[in-house]
């Protein structure tokens, strides 16, 4: 047997044999990474060339910040410059949720406590309702906090608390101006009264600081500043003077009658400036909680009422006007009943024969009835209507009503009666202070301003001069012993008012109760101030015009008069007969 010995290794290294080429994989790899750049050139060059744009916005969302900065509400103030409404500086209190829960979320709760017992907020639904938001940026704890609170939170140092500044309004004369300022929101714009009929002009321009931060909140490039814009100053016709003794009174009349409400509204005849207007019940605007429909109301151009009484001097003017009768004319009222069809007018007092200042000085209901059925009916009507019976005032404050003007063609006798002493007709106590103003103004209609006005307004003539100053001197009667209006008289002044005692409508026809007015001039040789006092629903034996509104009607013309320095102008200081105060004649239908 044969042996072949194994022959030893080479020392040559076995070497591979190069990789060949495979050139179709080669080719499909070059394409599909020669596509691939020239999709991210294409892509790169879209967003640099074509739409640039979009980056751009979404690089400044994320590091732009705009900061308003709240421009002051203007300021209001009475015809005297006191202020009535002004702004002052607060802040709101807000959070970022996921700030704080980025940081730790509600640790340390006693000082979250503190947080919730201050803004006066409960403290298990302070930490639900950050919670239930952990993923905003952004949410309101507390809106309007005074400076006091806001330097107390700012001492808590709590993560994701911020503050933010503010205005709030602040109403010097409380419920005193209350229905004529009106009251704004939580956003600062008007909801009611002056502040809602003249936001516009009250609301400034806030101003906006653009800035671009980094990462970490840090300010590192101011883009752009816009300075804010206040809001316009106003200067109301309103004196806070006549305001108070006003609201004063009437507050005080509502109270001893148990009225439901009682309104004053006094007018300069010679410019046509709303000079006070006051409601009770009232509101006090810097407490929200009394924020209430019921008595945020402005009755004085909100409520309709049938006038009453208060209108005959506007039938005699009528009468004068269209020559149905002259100062001397002399009316039969028999037996102070007079049969129209089917109805009956009637007098509280028999006057017998009369003359327009006895129909006027007793408030004969038969005496104006005959004047208004005398003549046409479309002259009472167009009288009634030329001295702003029936239209608006044009303060152009947000809510005014317009009434009830009747407008039919075919209208009974007893209807035409009814007329000329204000029933069948609903005028607001701004409308029949209107009327009065005209009337004052010897026939020269003046539209009505709640704006301060520098000059006398002229007027438009809707009646002869001589037949509104023979009017006003019947009126004065009604002011003087044995007159329905003795209680409205003012010592040393001549006054020329009318009572009004009307019933408030109701389903079917009238109820029980009362609304007692009482309007007036004065004083009747230089007629100043035009007035009406309203007292809706008095409560007890005592409801007349007479007898609950011409007090007030004194006590606040008396006090008006004296403040505006008018001087008297009656000759003989008579003194009111007292034992005609306790029994004066209450005839004002």
């Amino acid at each position: 047997m044969k042996f072949f010995k194994k022959s030893p290794p080479s020392n040559k290294r076995l070497t591979k044999a190069p990789p060949a080429l495979i050139g179709w994989r080669f080719r499909v790899v070059f394409v599909f990474i020669t596509l691939a750049l020239v999709a991210l050139i294409g892509r790169s060059a879209y967003i640099q060339v074509i739409e640039p744009d979009r980056l751009i916005r979404e690089g400044d969302s994320r590091s732009i910040r705009v900061k308003a900065m709240p421009s002051a509400r203007g300021i209001v103030s009475d015809r005297n410059d006191e202020q009535l409404a002004v702004s002052v500086p607060v802040q709101a209190v807000w959070a970022d949720p996921v700030t704080i829960y980025k940081n730790g979320g509600i640790v340390e709760p006693a000082r979250w406590h503190a947080l919730a017992d201050v803004l006066g907020l409960n403290r298990k639904d302070l930490i639900t309702k950050i919670e239930r938001n952990r993923n905003r940026r952004f949410v309101y704890l507390q809106r309007q906090v005074s400076p006091a609170m806001a330097a107390y939170i700012k001492k808590l140092k709590l993560s994701g608390i911020g503050l933010k500044d503010e205005s709030r309004r602040y109403y010097p004369s409380g419920e005193v101006s209350a229905h004529v300022i009106g009251v704004t929101g939580i956003d600062g714009h008007g909801l009611e009264g002056i502040e809602r009929s003249y936001d516009g002009w009250l609301t400034g321009e806030p101003g906006r600081r653009t800035v671009r931060k980094d990462r970490y909140g840090r300010v590192v490039e101011n883009i752009s500043l816009e300075e804010r814009e206040p809001g316009q100053p106003l200067t109301l016709s309103i004196d806070q003077r006549l305001q108070a003794i006003s609201y004063r009174a009437i507050k005080q009349a509502v109270a001893d009658y148990r009225a439901a409400s009682g309104s004053v509204v006094m007018i300069d005849i010679h410019t046509g400036e709303v000079l006070a207007m006051v409601n009770a019940p009232s509101y006090n605007p810097n407490n929200r909680e009394q924020l209430q429909s019921f008595r945020m109301r402005n009755r004085i151009i909100t409520d309709a009422m049938e006038p009453g009484s208060t209108v005959k001097p506007l039938v005699v003017l009528a009468a004068l006007e269209n020559g149905v009768a002259d100062k001397d004319t002399v009316i039969d009222t028999g037996n102070g009943i007079m049969r129209i069809g089917g109805s009956r007018v009637r007098d509280v007092s028999r006057v017998g024969k009369a003359d327009l200042t006895t129909i006027l000085k007793k408030s004969s209901n038969i005496g104006v009835a005959k004047l208004a059925l005398d003549m046409p009916l479309q002259a009472l009507l167009g009288l009634y209507n030329s001295v702003g019976l029936g239209e608006l005032s044009g303060l152009n404050l947000i809510g005014e009503a317009t009434g009830i003007f009747p407008d039919r063609r075919r209208w009974s006798q007893f209807e035409i009666a009814t007329l000329s002493f204000g029933y069948g007709l609903s005028v607001t106590p701004i409308q029949l202070a209107h009327a009065y103003s005209t009337l004052g103004a010897m026939g020269l209609y003046r539209p009505l301003s709640i704006l301060k006005t520098e000059a006398d307004i002229p007027g438009q003539p809707v009646t002869e001069p001589e037949n509104a100053r023979a009017v006003l001197e019947m009126m004065e009667t009604v002011t003087q012993k044995g007159g329905s209006a003795t209680r409205a008289a003012v010592p040393g002044y001549r006054v020329a008012a009318k009572t009004g005692t009307s019933r408030k409508a109701s389903a079917g026809g009238y109820s029980d109760e009362y609304i007692a007015i009482t309007a007036g001039v004065a004083p009747v040789s230089d007629p100043r101030i035009a007035l009406v006092v309203v007292i809706n629903e008095p409560q007890g034996d005592q409801y007349y015009g007479g007898q609950v509104a011409a007090p007030v009607f004194s006590e606040v013309l008396k006090g008006a008069l004296q403040i505006l320095n008018v001087a008297p102008d009656e000759k003989s200081l008579q003194q009111v007969d007292v034992v005609n105060l306790r029994g004066d004649n209450n005839g004002d239908s």
